[in-house]
């Protein structure tokens, strides 16, 4: 069943990756990030063709999705997004996000998640400039900058793209617009804080937090530095 949770922009926002818990114990890691007071679920969607690396597919968001009421914020890293929306759609997400690289359909997959009821959100790779997506910002509530090379996890932070978070943070509120913005990628305390510094509203990360023997308390640390930022 889908959260009705606002995706505003008010507070820093915490969605874990589920790359990094226990792929036979998913349920488990599920909860533990729901108990943990994380914002959302990170699932991140890997087609072995956009990038290296094979993940999972709808048919795990399916299973997983009656185990909490945590929105899901689904991440497509596959080629021909538009053609697959429907199945996410289905099985319960909340946030589907497609990569502005893998498709010349980015605005007929935008439409395709909200009109199915979800949110929509479109990324970019390191590599890619923040012009690529700018077409797209009233059609979306979510920006991911990735801050790393997108196929697998525990990779190191790119600083250059902080560049792009601060120029999508000064776009986003000279337009008014109740856009999020959020990185994934080498997140860890030090990024983190860096990140939200820099306009980010929502962190993406997988090993730095599930890593930990206290997730509770990292969490809140991390949720601390927009605190900071907004006094």
């Amino acid at each position: 069943m889908k959260n009705d949770t606002t995706f505003s922009g008010a507070m820093t926002k915490i969605s874990p990756s589920m790359l990094s818990a226990d792929a036979a114990r998913l349920g488990e890691g599920l909860a533990r990030l729901e108990a943990c007071g994380a914002d959302w679920a990170h699932i991140d969607v890997m087609d072995g063709v956009f990038v290296p690396n094979i993940t999972i597919g709808q048919h795990v968001v399916r299973a997983l999705r009656p185990l909490s009421a945590m929105p899901f914020d689904v991440h497509l890293m596959i080629v021909d997004p538009l053609k697959h929306v429907p199945d996410f759609l289905d099985a319960g997400s909340d946030l589907i996000t497609v990569h502005v690289e893998t498709t010349e359909n980015v605005e007929e997959s935008l439409a395709a998640i909200r009109g199915g009821g979800a949110k929509a959100g479109v990324s970019l790779n390191p590599g890619t400039p923040l012009d690529a997506v700018l077409p797209y910002l009233d059609m979306v509530d979510l920006i991911l900058v990735m801050t790393v090379q997108p196929g697998f996890g525990g990779q190191a932070f790119q600083p250059h793209c902080l560049d792009k978070i601060t120029e999508a943070r000064r776009i986003i509120d000279e337009r008014s617009l109740d856009v999020e913005i959020s990185v994934d990628g080498g997140i860890n305390r030090d990024t983190a804080r860096r990140c939200v510094e820099a306009g980010a509203t929502v962190l993406a990360a997988g090993s730095s937090l599930f890593g930990t023997d206290d997730m509770a308390a990292e969490i809140e640390l991390w949720r601390a530095f927009g605190r900071r930022v907004e006094s």
